[in-house]
């Protein structure tokens, strides 16, 4: 949505060639999906061709009636279409980020909300031989475990042998308005820490030989990128962040509830995959296994 946005700016609003969008609602939630559909499509937006989703989730933030299980329903509805599993295929989800920083948690807290089943599956198929076969790790960071974590996913990709890969991480917005609002799918995998200029090895279908369909969720946002959004709010737009210099750089600013948000749509993400992959089961279910 924000690399469609800039394109519509500096266009004045004219749609690039190669690129699809449609807008819908699922559980109430405002849905957005962006189909890139050729290199054309691909250049002008800077992105690989795939499908790219974006679900707002404001109500869970009001803490609206039943926000959460409907939040938790519109994730797995927009993950279950593009992971298009058939029965019996596992799947590995991967939590990517460092634990002990806040909002770069998200990845390894999503995974404790993951229902993992691969070994209840083979050891006791009496009892679970109907659920999926679901692995996780939490890969940690380069800087804790020495090892990136493209390499873990690799590794672990090729002992289970999953038929995909759900990679979960926190984000890098460009609009303030996104932080903690929004979940952001896409099958074309990911590259951790290239929204804060720290990129590492990529998760995608290249690397771990099958398809990676990505979950992330906006955590920060530059300062000198904050500068301009709110000058825009403030009926001054059209600062280009790249004006203010270095200033801003470097410096990444997150929300003051940051702890309880992260916690809450890491879980959101969590129980979306688990209903993704674990057909039938609603969130009762899913409450009562990870008890």
């Amino acid at each position: 949505m924000e690399a469609r946005g800039i394109w519509a700016e500096e266009a004045r609003g004219a749609a690039p060639e190669g690129v699809r969008t449609r807008e819908t609602e699922r559980e109430g939630f405002p849905v957005t999906r962006v189909d890139i559909l050729d290199e054309q499509g691909a250049r002008a937006l800077g992105k690989p061709e795939g499908a790219y989703v974006t679900v707002e989730l404001d109500c869970l933030e009001r803490r609206e009636e039943d926000a959460f299980g409907r939040a938790a329903r519109a994730v797995a509805a927009e993950l279950r279409a593009l992971l298009d599993l058939k029965p019996g295929e596992g799947v590995l989800v991967v939590g990517l980020g460092n634990r002990a920083i806040t909002p770069d948690a998200v990845g390894p807290l999503a995974v404790e909300h993951t229902m993992v089943t691969r070994h209840l599956v083979e050891k006791l198929p009496g009892h679970f031989g109907s659920f999926r076969q679901v692995s996780a790790l939490a890969a940690g960071v380069l800087g804790t475990t020495g090892v990136e974590s493209g390499e873990l996913a690799a590794a672990m990709a090729g002992a289970v042998r999953p038929a995909r890969v759900v990679a979960v991480d926190a984000l890098a917005s460009r609009s303030l308005s996104r932080l903690c609002r929004t979940v952001q799918i896409a099958d074309t995998g990911i590259v951790p820490g290239s929204g804060v200029g720290n990129a590492r090895a990529a998760l995608n279908r290249d690397t771990l030989g099958v398809p990676v369909i990505a979950v992330g969720v906006p955590t920060v946002v530059d300062a000198a990128t904050l500068c301009a959004d709110v000058l825009a709010e403030a009926g001054r737009p059209g600062l280009d962040p790249g004006a203010l210099g270095d200033g801003g750089r470097g410096v990444i600013v997150t929300p003051r509830e940051i702890d309880r948000q992260v916690a809450d749509i890491a879980k959101v993400i969590g129980y979306g995959i688990n209903l993704a992959l674990q057909e039938g089961l609603t969130v009762a279910d899913v409450d009562m296994f990870l008890s």
